[in-house]
């Protein structure tokens, strides 16, 4: 990030994390989610995927579902980004240094996603990245290798719980917590998709 920047276009509040048992409508929601930002996006959205904990079937997670919005260029906010207003979801996050970047979330408020089951109270967090983004990459490689590997889903299960009991954090210190442990099955998902020898 450079010197003096804020990639906060809404800052966060400190809040407790919650882990809860893996609900296995996650995928559905995902999936009605994932149908209806296509639906607004058109051919804009080049690929949406659900990514993160909740992807990943038998995994303890926050109860959010995190999807993957792949748009053409990200910083032509113009083009993708009312569409996406319009359904509830509000920019939070803008890093123009790191591949360009924006998180979007809707919540329970956002009345225009909770208006149609199975979406009603679901909290969501839409990354959006451009086609060339190595991150669209390592999110599939990671969901993919704890779906298959069940030593390293319960070591990512725990290394979450025990991150989550600190009270009044921020999500970002929560993350901060489980970097070792996501490095480490990283090097094992790399190697595995043959990214690394």
């Amino acid at each position: 990030m450079p010197a003096g920047a804020s990639p906060w276009v809404v800052a966060p509040a400190p809040s407790a994390v919650e882990i809860v048992v893996y609900d296995p409508r996650w995928p559905e929601q995902a999936n009605a989610l994932r149908d209806r930002i296509t639906d607004a996006l058109g051919t804009r959205a080049i690929r949406v995927e659900h990514v993160g904990s909740t992807s990943v079937p038998g995994l303890a997670a926050k109860p959010v579902i995190d999807l993957d919005l792949t748009v053409a260029d990200p910083a032509d906010e113009r083009v993708w980004l009312p569409r996406l207003q319009a359904m509830g979801f509000v920019l939070t996050v803008r890093e123009p240094w790191w591949h360009e970047h924006r998180l979007l979330q809707a919540g329970e408020t956002a009345e225009r996603l909770a208006d149609v089951s199975p979406l009603s109270g679901l909290t969501v967090n839409l990354h959006v990245f451009g086609p060339d983004s190595p991150e669209l990459v390592k999110h599939v490689v990671f969901r993919n290798w704890l779906r298959t590997n069940a030593a390293d889903r319960r070591l990512y299960e725990a290394v979450k719980r025990k991150a989550a009991k600190h009270p009044g954090q921020l999500v970002m210190d929560y993350n901060a917590r489980k970097q070792t442990v996501i490095f480490e099955i990283y090097q094992r998902a790399f190697k595995a998709a043959g990214f690394l020898e």
